[in-house]
């Protein structure tokens, strides 16, 4: 990367106007770390050495003091799960939704969660993935009246049983992972070679991947449905999911670079401001994080591709997702060799028909930022925009 062209992000933002949805935050909203063990839940606070924001003491006591009974929680389930668990066998093969942040990868989850025989990590699993098994009949009734309507960055709907990215479950059982950042988006990057697994020891890469394993099988006990996993994060991390899954299927879409960069930015922001534990500064320094992490995935992404066989994966786009989303899906079902398409098809057009009033975030960038988002994701414009 050029200095001028890292200059030129450092000077200034490159965000000129920002007009986002999203939920106002409550202090009584559940926090992604609420379900942390205490191991968990210490593990992170070491990864930013402690350095919580004092307006912030009040929640890290809070998760402190959940961590205990989640510890416990979890220790029942180990003892009345693990077994079942680790012997239990996944039905078919896993799935996969990747892309960048802000692609449009949690509305494709929730069209193909109206398939019934699919199931998902939703939001209390991910929230608690130690201990959903026992938990949830007693926790999930309560909990969801604390949840808000709205996610913080935009205005799709949020709540407990609404699909949700197993990366933050992966992080609640206390791997490392780069979305601890969003607890402390002023420490620097975290985690950050946990975004490829590609620089990271054999010992951590295995143990990520019993991580995700055991995510798998503890849905797989809860559903006995072939699971549908979606992340951003997995988009960089292709080849070692399939050492662990080498039949995997996966569901890649796509957008317009011009409003991921700045739609990502915004989650950044709005997800620190909910879920950190220091106030987040934002400025340049999260605007070159979005640009460096984007440059890091699709650099994997586009060696690991060419490994994947045929019939495990499609490639969408977002825009052919919200224009025609039941010939969008119809086409994933037929590139992956999915059966049943037709039976669910009046599924798929019922939720379609309530996405048409949905309001999208709206930015506006500098030239100067579109310049760099050019030259430093030009390997993704090759490959995925329409000149």
């Amino acid at each position: 990367m050029a200095e001028k062209t890292e200059n030129q992000v450092q000077k200034k933002s490159g965000v000129v106007k920002m007009k986002s949805g999203g939920s106002a935050d409550k202090f009584w909203n559940p926090r992604f770390w609420d379900g942390m063990t205490i191991s968990a839940w210490i593990k992170m606070l070491n990864s930013a050495k402690w350095r919580v924001s004092p307006l912030r003491w009040p929640m890290m006591f809070v998760i402190s003091c959940l961590s205990i009974s989640n510890s416990t929680c979890a220790l029942i389930q180990k003892l009345r799960y693990g077994k079942k668990i680790r012997e239990t066998e996944l039905v078919g093969e896993p799935i996969f939704i990747i892309g960048h942040w802000r692609s449009g990868t949690t509305l494709l989850h929730e069209y193909m969660m109206r398939d019934d025989r699919f199931a998902c990590s939703d939001t209390y699993e991910c929230f608690a993935p130690a201990h959903f098994l026992v938990s949830g009949p007693f926790f999930r009734p309560w909990v969801k009246y604390l949840m808000p309507e709205k996610r913080p960055m935009d205005n799709m709907a949020a709540g407990l049983e609404r699909p949700q990215e197993d990366e933050f479950a992966i992080c609640a059982l206390g791997m490392n992972s780069p979305y601890r950042e969003v607890a402390f988006p002023n420490s620097g990057p975290i985690d950050e070679e946990f975004l490829t697994l590609r620089d990271v020891s054999d010992e951590d890469r295995k143990r990520w991947l019993d991580a995700l394993e055991y995510i798998l099988k503890a849905l797989t006990v809860a559903y006995h449905k072939t699971v549908v996993l979606k992340s951003p994060p997995h988009t960089a991390r292709v080849k070692t999911i399939r050492e662990r899954f080498p039949n995997a299927k996966f569901v890649h879409i796509s957008r317009d670079p011009f409003t991921l960069f700045p739609s990502t930015v915004n989650l950044w922001l709005k997800l620190s401001q909910t879920h950190g534990l220091q106030i987040p500064k934002g400025g340049p320094k999260l605007e070159e994080k979005v640009l460096r992490d984007f440059e890091q995935m699709y650099d994997a992404f586009c060696e690991d591709v060419e490994e994947i066989p045929e019939g495990n994966l499609c490639e969408i786009t977002y825009d052919e997702l919200v224009a025609k989303p039941v010939e969008t899906l119809e086409r994933i079902y037929q590139e992956l060799g999915i059966d049943g398409f037709d039976e669910h098809k009046n599924k798929f057009e019922n939720f379609a028909a309530t996405q048409k009033s949905y309001r999208k975030n709206k930015f506006e960038l500098t030239p100067e930022i579109k310049d760099v988002i050019k030259k430093r994701w030009k390997k993704y414009f090759d490959r995925y925009v329409q000149e």
